[in-house]
């Protein structure tokens, strides 16, 4: 190293050799066309060419570079990596499948038979438009109903058509051993519908009540029961007059007060349909016998 060193020094101050001046050769000038020659041994000045200035004129700007004054560029929204993506309840890939059903299933897509000619639907039904209602069901069978006042000719037209109904009278002879018992009405028929009741859950096709039924009040417990169960309620109803069903009354062994009877005949109202009797029998009596007929 100290070698290269002090050979480098040694360079360095050796004289160097003054070489023969040679005549300095003239530089390279650009030449011009209107530019006049200039005589051998002078210099040439020469200029620097004018540029006419031009107004600056705007260079048109790409859109995509151009600013935008309002800055209506909305810039996406930065993706934060440490957000997890969520996967749904049904696992991974179940998405993907849910979408391409309900894409499947659009009811705007129209399918397209082979040919290329759009299949045809059937029109949409409007929300509009009425459900038809179910036919109805055919009646598991029926509940006459027996409406007169007493003396009226009830138990004898039952007993002449050999029929055994549920009566109010029945019902007392059962619970106290005496027919003409009135303190308990209201034991009396619940025990009275309850029996109608069981009837009706053997489903027994014939079922008549024998009582007196005056009034829609009255009735319209009978009528509600039956329906309940599937049966069409029917109402025979005996016409008597009064002053006949007081006559009677007097024959029988167990009789009702006068007053009572007239009380009974000012609150009697005929059966009509519109309570829901399926069938009216209306029972009147001949002139001629006073015996009630059909």
């Amino acid at each position: 190293m100290r070698k290269w060193m002090s050979e480098r020094l040694k360079r360095r101050k050796k004289p160097q050799e003054s070489k023969p001046s040679e005549p300095a050769q003239t530089p390279l000038q650009p030449a011009y066309f209107d530019a006049q020659e200039a005589p051998a041994g002078e210099p040439v000045a020469h200029a620097e060419p004018e540029i006419e200035a031009s107004p600056a004129e705007p260079q048109a700007t790409p859109e995509s570079e151009a600013p935008d004054p309002w800055n209506r560029k909305e810039e996406a929204p930065a993706v934060d990596p440490r957000r997890r993506r969520r996967r749904g309840r049904g696992g991974r890939g179940r998405g993907g499948q849910k979408s391409a059903a309900v894409a499947t299933a659009s009811p705007l897509s129209t399918p397209v038979l082979d040919g290329g000619e759009p299949a045809a639907q059937a029109a949409p039904v409007p929300a509009s438009a009425p459900i038809p209602a179910a036919p109805p069901r055919p009646p598991k069978g029926a509940v006459v109903l027996a409406i007169g006042l007493p003396g009226s000719g009830k138990s004898s037209w039952f007993k002449r058509n050999g029929i055994t109904p549920l009566s109010s009278d029945m019902v007392r002879m059962l619970l106290f051993d005496d027919a003409q018992e009135q303190r308990f009405q209201d034991l009396v028929f619940s025990n009275l519908r309850s029996m109608l009741k069981g009837r009706l859950i053997a489903r027994r096709p014939l079922n008549y009540v024998d009582a007196t039924n005056l009034t829609p009040h009255e009735r319209h417990s009978w009528i509600k029961l039956a329906k309940d169960y599937g049966y069409e309620v029917q109402a025979v109803f005996f016409d008597v007059p009064v002053e006949v069903c007081l006559e009677r009354n007097r024959r029988r062994e167990r009789s009702v007060d006068e007053d009572v009877m007239r009380r009974m005949a000012a609150k009697l109202k005929p059966p009509t349909f519109e309570e829901g009797f399926a069938k009216v029998t209306v029972v009147r009596v001949k002139k001629k016998d006073n015996e009630a007929a059909t």
